[in-house]
């Protein structure tokens, strides 16, 4: 099955609903797709047999855009639509969730509701879940037992290079001066503490960085139609 054939399941119920800009949304801060793809090769590396993701708050799609063509079958979602190849579901509300994938892969809003959305994808997901979010979700006490003990990640993935995130847009010559990478959570218990650091037998989360150039080495000419608020 071919990914732009996948993301719309027949079993959705969507509800389509009007386009937006996201240009007013506080939570519409657009991946660009060259981190996508970093993120696609990372979790093939750690789990060669995913297949199948999830991604439940795409906005205008330009994670999704990022990880077609490493997994065979790419779902998209979000609260709202934001344009015309999404369907409506809150991921962290009551209804069922529409799809059942190998992976939950997303952005997730920052604020209140990502603790919310951690505790969600790794009920979810069939094998794993990868968040880019800031650096500073490793800050404060009340994320430490989620982090660490509710839901323990496997791995972190900090970009060496400055991810460009701005509200409402995407903008591939923009900068940023935030620190981003990819928390990712390993569902199979074991696979999941061979791959930690274990100091006195305590596991801990294993640090593997992104080599710098992935911009460069990522970026594509179709990422272009996505450089505006939304896709075209």
């Amino acid at each position: 099955m071919n990914a732009a054939d996948a993301v719309i399941p027949r079993a959705s119920m969507a509800v389509m609903a009007h386009r937006r800009t996201g240009s007013d949304d506080a939570d519409f801060f657009p991946t660009p797709p060259w981190a996508a793809r970093a993120m696609g090769e990372r979790i093939k590396q750690l789990d060669p047999m995913a297949a199948t993701v999830w991604e439940p708050a795409c906005g205008a799609g330009h994670m999704v855009h990022g990880l077609r063509g490493y997994f065979p079958a790419v779902w998209a979602s979000d609260l709202c639509v934001y344009g015309d190849h999404h369907f409506v579901h809150d991921f962290i509300g009551d209804a069922p969730s529409p799809v059942v994938a190998d992976w939950i892969i997303t952005n997730p809003p920052f604020g209140d509701a990502l603790p919310a959305f951690i505790r969600r994808a790794y009920a979810e997901a069939r094998r794993g879940v990868a968040m880019f979010v800031r650096a500073g979700v490793l800050e404060g006490q009340a994320r430490h037992g989620l982090l660490y003990a509710e839901c323990p990640y496997t791995v972190f993935c900090p970009f060496s290079e400055r991810v460009p995130i701005h509200r409402g847009r995407y903008d591939a010559d923009g900068t940023s001066a935030a620190f981003y990478g990819v928390f990712i959570w390993i569902k199979d218990q074991r696979r999941h503490r061979q791959m930690m650091s274990v100091i006195d037998g305590v596991a801990y989360p294993a640090v593997m960085p992104f080599a710098p150039g992935l911009e460069a080495r990522l970026a594509r000419q179709s990422d272009a139609a996505f450089a505006v608020g939304v896709a075209a």
